[in-house]
């Protein structure tokens, strides 16, 4: 039987021994290494080659999951790659599967999900827990459904890095209703910060 070897990569120990533990309970699957930022990961898929690594996006101070999955991606452009998180804004979702993440899971997956994502991502699939995988073909297919036009607009200028003040007057608008406008945009968008919400923006500019 092939071994499947899986890098752990989380800065909380109770979470990497849950899922290390979880995991070894499967037969075939061998969690070999296991990393607290995204700087030892990168030294620990150098050492033990693993098939799959899972990682977290949050990480502390340092390199962050996107930042460590573009650079193995770089490495290695076979690395199946999944992130296994908290986060769940659409924003998170798409910067993972561009950055080359194989799959997304919550950490409230079922043992099954997991199971299933390690040994899929081994094969070359793509793996997504169920609400993820709706929601991003829904924002692929038609990003620009769930906001008016103004809200469109107004997401677009933030790519700029105006403020609320400058917004109101390219737009001609008070700096009430700008905050009302971008309070509507991040809920509909499933993100709490204008980072997110620019992080979005650019991804949207560059399906066009």
């Amino acid at each position: 039987m092939n071994i499947i070897s899986v890098l752990l990569v989380d800065d909380h120990l109770v979470v990497r021994s849950g899922l290390k533990a979880l995991l070894g309970t499967q037969p075939g699957i061998e969690v070999v290494a296991e990393a607290a930022s995204g700087e030892e990961a990168l030294v620990l898929v150098e050492r033990h080659g693993p098939a799959v690594v899972m990682m977290d996006l949050a990480m502390g101070a340092g390199m962050d999951g996107i930042e460590a999955i573009k650079a193995l991606r770089r490495r290695n452009s076979r690395q199946a790659i999944l992130v296994f998180t908290t986060y769940d804004s659409d924003a998170d979702i798409v910067r993972a599967v561009d950055a080359g993440a194989m799959g997304y899971l919550f950490k409230d997956a079922s043992p099954e999900e997991i199971f299933a994502a390690v040994r899929g991502a081994v094969q070359g699939k793509s793996v997504m827990s169920a609400p993820v995988a709706s929601r991003l073909f829904q924002q692929l297919r038609n990003p620009d459904a769930i906001l008016t036009p103004r809200e469109a607009e107004l997401l677009s200028l933030l790519t700029e890095g105006l403020s609320n003040r400058e917004l109101g007057q390219r737009l001609f608008i008070s700096e009430a209703t700008v905050k009302t406008h971008l309070a509507h945009i991040y809920a509909k968008l499933g993100v709490e910060t204008r980072s997110a919400a620019i992080a979005t923006a650019i991804r949207r500019e560059g399906m066009r």
